[in-house]
């Protein structure tokens, strides 16, 4: 039996070390993620995406001398881009000083960049952390003769996260930055509230735009509550510390701050679109009411109709168009649920043929 007891202690003794390894590598890994960056700067040039569509249309209606001739002007263009790009890269040494740091010189002649953000905001406006990274990184390179792009998508949400997302889009404005807020589908209350502060809002035809109002709802379970025999103590400081609850008894003096606060909040919001959209009717349209593109430009909600697309397509001949993206790093679990939910609407709007 001396063996098997051996066997026993050595089996333990492995076991033990095993385990201490595996603490260590745990412990190095942990270290790791907690120092490891939450996402990335993405960048991609989409100017020669467009440029290809482009081109690829511009060719299938052309004859073969007429093909000939414009592979030939093609091919003279793309060798004067690089010419152009070499001598910017020469100047741009030639003004470095001898510690690496750049002097005050004039920048070399470049093609104007038109950056492309995206916004497709939820209710909590969660994403405007991304779009801070987005419009701070552009903000650090950006030209006085370059342009920025915000594809906007969203139905609105939370004040406070919105707000800080127009804020953050103010930025360009304070740097004289030539800013267009495009709209697809929808920009609605918070997301209008965004696209107000670029120098031109472009919306698709039936893109829902407006909705320049407050609203909040808050269930109330006290009698619900009462009729169980269940009490909810709640104690403030404060007379106005809270309004209405869910489980205490409201009162109408209660209800009637938290109407007060909503209409200041509207307010906030009215003077906020007025500010940056002057020759607004701002009466008119701050009714809380959402509008199709065709009719909010009617009413000055919008500049132009069209969509993002075509809008890139019209700048491929004066800009270089920039993607930007912020890509934050998901866990397993994000994306597992992001991919359910996708496939319970998919399903549930399978057959759905409402347009609103």
């Amino acid at each position: 039996m001396e063996w098997f007891f051996q066997y026993i202690i050595f089996l333990a003794e492995t076991v033990t070390v095993v385990l201490a390894i595996i603490i260590v590598l745990l412990f190095i890994i942990m270290q790791r993620k907690k120092s490891a960056p939450q996402g990335a700067l993405e960048i991609k040039d989409i100017t020669v995406e467009y440029q290809d569509i482009k081109e690829t249309m511009q060719l299938s209606i052309m004859d073969e001398a007429e093909a000939k001739q414009f592979h030939k002007a093609q091919k003279k263009l793309k060798k004067q881009e690089l010419k152009i790009a070499k001598q910017a890269a020469n100047a741009s040494n030639k003004e470095s000083n001898t510690d690496g740091s750049l002097a005050d010189n004039k920048s070399p002649i470049r093609k104007p960049i038109c950056y492309v953000l995206s916004f497709n905001g939820s209710v909590d406006a969660h994403e405007v952390e991304d779009l801070r990274q987005e419009v701070t990184a552009v903000l650090a390179v950006i030209k006085p003769e370059d342009k920025v792009l915000l594809k906007l998508e969203s139905p609105g949400g939370v004040v406070h996260g919105y707000g800080l997302a127009a804020s953050q889009l103010m930025r360009f404005k304070q740097r004289n930055i030539h800013l267009t807020a495009m709209i697809d589908k929808v920009a609605a209350s918070g997301g209008y509230m965004m696209a107000c502060t670029a120098n031109e809002i472009i919306a698709a035809p039936f893109a829902i735009v407006g909705s320049i109002g407050v609203v909040a709802q808050i269930p109330n379970f006290h009698r619900l509550l009462k009729k169980n025999e269940i009490d909810v103590e709640l104690q403030t400081a404060g007379q106005f510390k809270r309004t209405l609850t869910m489980f205490g008894e409201n009162t109408e003096e209660g209800r009637q701050k938290f109407q007060q606060e909503l209409e200041e909040t509207h307010l906030l919001f009215k003077d906020f679109v007025a500010e940056n959209r002057p020759r607004l009717n701002i009466d008119e349209v701050a009714t809380g009411e959402h509008w199709f593109a065709l009719q909010a430009k009617d009413k000055g909600l919008v500049d132009d109709i069209g969509t993002s697309d075509d809008y890139i397509l019209s700048q491929l001949d004066n800009y270089k168009i920039i993607a930007v993206k912020y890509q934050r790093r998901r866990k397993i679990s994000d994306r597992f649920i992001k991919n359910v939910v996708s496939g319970v609407e998919k399903l549930f709007f399978r057959n759905s043929r409402t347009i609103y």
